[in-house]
C-alpha cells in the first residue's frame, strides 16, 4: 500500500468515527430531552476522535517500546573466571 493510499484510509475512517460519534450524540442527547445541535455535537465528536486517537497513538508506541531491548549492556563475568569449555 502507498502512502497516499493509507493517508486516504486514514482520513475516510477518521471521517467517519467523527460523523458516527456525532450522530450518536445528537441522537442520545435527544432521547434523553438535552437536545444539542448537530454543530455541538460534531465539535464534541471531533475532541473525542482527536482523543482516541493519541491514546492509541501511545498505546501502539508503549507496546513497540516494550518489545525492543532495553540498550542495557548484557553482565559480563569478572575477568578472573573462566568460562566453561566443551573439550574433554
Amino acid at each position: 500500500m502507498t502512502g497516499r493510499q493509507r493517508l486516504r484510509r486514514l482520513v475516510v475512517s477518521l471521517v467517519v468515527w467523527w460523523m458516527l460519534i456525532a450522530l450518536i450524540l445528537w441522537l442520545l442527547g435527544t432521547m434523553l430531552g438535552q437536545p444539542a445541535s448537530l454543530a455541538q455535537c460534531t465539535a464534541s465528536s471531533a475532541f473525542f476522535v482527536a482523543v482516541g486517537e493519541v491514546g492509541d497513538w501511545l498505546l501502539r508506541r508503549r507496546r513497540r517500546r516494550a518489545g525492543r531491548p532495553s540498550g542495557i549492556a548484557a553482565r559480563h563475568q569478572p575477568p578472573d573466571v573462566k568460562a566453561p569449555t566443551t573439550d574433554p
